[in-house]
């Protein structure tokens, strides 16, 4: 059974940074892509970044390239993502998910399996 399980979220100011970790079970998650969503209030849930199985296809939205950073240590059942330059606009319940495939995509519809997400709450 996989299971997906998000931490690392909270709260801090502008410009500073968070590393999200996304701690993953079952054996077939080390040989699927995995990605990163958000969803802030009132809005649709985003993509955010993806990568791989093994660490060598990256994808990032347009809104976070240059600021985020997704990784995975296959080692270690998990994928991370580093934030840094947060900005008010980040701010969001941000969510894990396993995709079918061996590399990760946008869209939201090619995952099997979500997190319940962790929330990153960006101020001035």
């Amino acid at each position: 059974q996989v299971q997906l399980v998000e931490s690392g979220g909270g709260s801090v100011q502008t410009g500073g940074s968070l590393r999200l970790s996304c701690a993953y079970s079952g054996r077939t998650v080390s040989s699927r892509g995995v990605g990163w969503f958000r969803q802030a209030p009132g809005k649709d849930r985003e993509f955010v970044a993806s990568i791989s199985n093994t660490g060598q296809d990256i994808l990032y939205a347009a809104s976070v390239k240059g600021r985020f950073t997704i990784s995975r240590d296959n080692t270690k059942n998990s994928v991370f993502l580093k934030m840094d330059g947060l900005q008010a606009e980040d701010t969001a319940v941000y969510y894990c998910a396993a995709n079918r495939a061996t590399y990760g995509l946008a869209a939201s519809q090619t995952y099997d399996y979500w997190g319940q997400g962790t929330q990153v709450t960006v101020s001035s």
